[in-house]
Formats: structure tokens, C-alpha cells, sequence
């Protein structure tokens, strides 16, 4: 396994404690999150998706594998909480300190 990015690593534990303003920190300004395949585009709307469906779902996230080439880190991962629960991949690409894209499948 991979070590994860700072940003990354930044992400996944401010889910796991429920801190959102650390985890929105994570994120350039421009980022997008896309959602099996809903889009969520700026901080303001990862924001609301995090209130409602991450943070606000009290979701744990365990890393079970990770891989990065170049930009682009894939991260294996087992979800809980109040809403999806089960295995996932979470696809990111980074740029300088920041994730600009996270992709949930």
C-alpha cells in the first residue's frame, strides 16, 4: 500500500471526527467531487454534499489499499455510518497541496 498524501490522509481523517472544516481544507477552491455520478463543483457545494452525506451521514472510513501514479491516487476503503455502508473506491488527483477532484464509485 501506498502512504497517502497529506491532503488525502487530511480528508479521511477530518471524516472520521467529523470535522468539516479540516476536510473542506483538503480541498482547492475549484475542486469537484463527483458522486457515482453526481457532481458537486466549489467548496460551497462540497460543503453542502459533506453536511448532508458524509459528516452529516457520521461516516467512518477504514483504508484498506491505496496506489498513487503521478496525480491520481486510488484509495480502497470499507464505509459506515447512517448512509452507504460497504466497500468503495475513492479516486483522487491532487495539484500542489491540494485535491482538486475526488471521484466516489
Amino acid at each position: 500500500m501506498d502512504p497517502l498524501l497529506p491532503a488525502i490522509q487530511q480528508m479521511i481523517d477530518a471524516t472520521n471526527r467529523g470535522d468539516g472544516d479540516a476536510l473542506l481544507g483538503a480541498f482547492a477552491e475549484d475542486a469537484v467531487v463527483n458522486v457515482f455520478g453526481r457532481t458537486f463543483e466549489g467548496r460551497d457545494r462540497i460543503a453542502e454534499w459533506n453536511e448532508r452525506e458524509n459528516i452529516g451521514a457520521r461516516t467512518t472510513v477504514v483504508v484498506t489499499g491505496a496506489r498513487t501514479t503521478g496525480e491520481s491516487t486510488t484509495v480502497a476503503v470499507t464505509v459506515s455510518g447512517e448512509g452507504y455502508n460497504g466497500p468503495g473506491t475513492l479516486t483522487f488527483r491532487t495539484h500542489d497541496t491540494l485535491i482538486d477532484r475526488l471521484d466516489i464509485t
